[in-house]
């Protein structure tokens, strides 16, 4: 029977722990000017006025100059420099504490002209384009050196964050994309990974679970199909027997499984003991039904957890794996 990576390999005893810019806003300040008085040049030919009228009128002039002097003190104040962009409110506050901050009157509009407004829209929709093509930016946790691999027409993406680079504890997400470009998420589930965590280069028997980004596209298991829209092969060759790492029981562990698509040949069963890349970079890397411990290199759910999971994943879909711990999937 070939070897699984979950399996111990024959003769060999099991492996023990050890912001689009935008334009800067314009602030519209209100710019005071002391208001010159106006009077006439006086006519030496002209007799000066006396009386009551001549005086009332000499009043109202001096009346109207303290205004002037007044209103020209609380605007520019006794030589404080005021900057061309500061409002005549906030000066004012600022030297008098005591004064409420006077109400800013409301800046009009600014109009743009036909073709600034078209190269604003045209921005934008470039940058909501440039989104909808890098699913990364919409994966909660997975940055670009992962994410920016994921196939154009990949519309379901499981997920499995590893809660660290030694940790055998992570997190399933899966994850579907809809028309507009959108992903939803459709299922979150605790999951097992590789006894000692993770690894950039998986070599057979280094007990870590391989980085990285795999299709998936065949499944199976000893038990019947249970609605899987993968190809699945049942077999009874998919059996497990003996103790896990934590002594826990092995049965039934490959009742359901889905093959994830490292060092193996695609199209075939996960049984399939062929490896491209050699036998040295191991192999039957598979997501499998959870028996209660950690793994050699696979990725484990509940089995009513796997049995949900075929019946979600659609071929037509493109169904890709991305898993690492959750550093490396953020990198």
């Amino acid at each position: 029977m070939p070897h699984h990576a979950d399996e111990p390999e024959p003769g060999r005893p099991a492996a023990m722990p050890t912001v689009v810019p935008t334009a800067r806003p314009t602030v519209l300040a209100a710019r005071a000017g002391a208001t010159a008085v106006s009077g006439r040049r006086a006519d030496p030919r002209r007799a000066p006025r006396t009386g009551a009228t001549g005086r009332a009128k000499a009043g109202a002039g001096a009346t109207a100059a303290l205004v002037v002097v007044a209103t020209a003190w609380f605007t520019f104040g006794t030589g404080v420099p005021r900057t061309p962009d500061a409002p005549v409110g906030a000066l004012l506050h600022s030297r008098h504490g005591d004064l409420p901050q006077p109400v800013a009157t409301p800046s009009a509009p600014v109009q743009l002209s036909t073709a600034e407004a078209g190269a604003a829209g045209a921005a934008a929709d470039s940058a909501r384009s440039e989104r909808s093509e890098r699913p990364a930016d919409l994966l909660p946790g997975l940055g670009q050196a992962l994410g920016s691999r994921i196939p154009a027409d990949s519309n379901q993406v499981v997920l499995v964050s590893g809660q660290g680079r030694n940790s055998s504890d992570s997190t399933l997400t899966v994850w579907s994309r809809d028309s507009t470009g959108r992903w939803e998420s459709l299922a979150r589930w605790p999951a097992h990974n590789g006894f000692h965590g993770w690894t950039s280069h998986h070599t057979q028997g280094d007990l870590r679970s391989p980085i990285g980004l795999y299709t998936l596209g065949d499944a199976g298991g000893r038990l019947p199909d249970p609605g899987s829209r993968l190809a699945y092969h049942q077999d009874d060759s998919f059996e497990a027997d003996g103790t896990g790492f934590a002594g826990e029981q092995l049965e039934g562990s490959f009742d359901y499984v889905i093959a994830i698509d490292y060092n193996r040949v695609t199209g075939t069963s996960p049984l399939d003991a062929r490896r491209p890349r050699g036998s040295r970079r191991g192999g039957g890397i598979w997501l499998h039904v959870d028996h209660g411990g950690p793994t050699h290199g696979c990725v484990t759910v509940s089995q009513d957890h796997m049995i949900e999971l075929l019946r979600i994943l659609d071929p037509a879909a493109h169904p890709v794996i991305v898993m690492a711990d959750a550093a490396a999937l953020a990198a």
